[in-house]
């Protein structure tokens, strides 16, 4: 395992009610967007920085998270189309089909869908002009 220094999240932890239909929506845009399972027991399974619970997981303290926004970088526009596609036949629910929002920077390309808990889950390529942190303004 490879500790990341000087990242603002460390991980996120989400507590859902159908550990099942999550991992099968999770295993699924994970896998194109090449973010391998971590790994996983009967009651959890993590991937890179995500940890994903059962609400009667020993982690868990008994109670769903609520709903949370999480967007995944992909490399090119062809992922976030692949995330949205196979996020759509693992469960998920169209949320932002892909397509480019100039509102937030020039090359900002996304696609969003609800996974089975209804959190807003986003996968994004900032364009080839914007691969780097310092080069991108974002806008609320």
């Amino acid at each position: 395992m490879e500790l990341h220094r000087g990242r603002l999240i460390d991980h996120v932890q989400l507590v859902v009610s159908d550990l099942k239909a999550s991992r099968r929506f999770y295993k699924a845009v994970f896998k194109v967007l090449d973010v391998p399972i971590g790994g996983s027991a009967e009651d959890y399974f993590w991937a890179d920085e995500l940890f994903v619970s059962s609400i009667d997981s020993r982690a868990a303290s008994g109670q769903l998270t609520g709903r949370h926004h999480l967007a995944f970088q992909a490399k090119d526009r062809a992922m976030v189309d692949a995330f949205y596609k196979a996020g759509l036949d693992a469960g998920g629910v169209d949320n932002g089909a892909p397509g480019e929002r100039q509102h937030y920077h020039p090359g900002y390309y996304a696609a969003f869908l609800l996974d089975p808990d209804g959190n807003n889950i986003e996968a994004v390529f900032h364009g080839p002009a914007n691969r780097t942190a310092a080069s991108v303004k974002i806008t609320f």
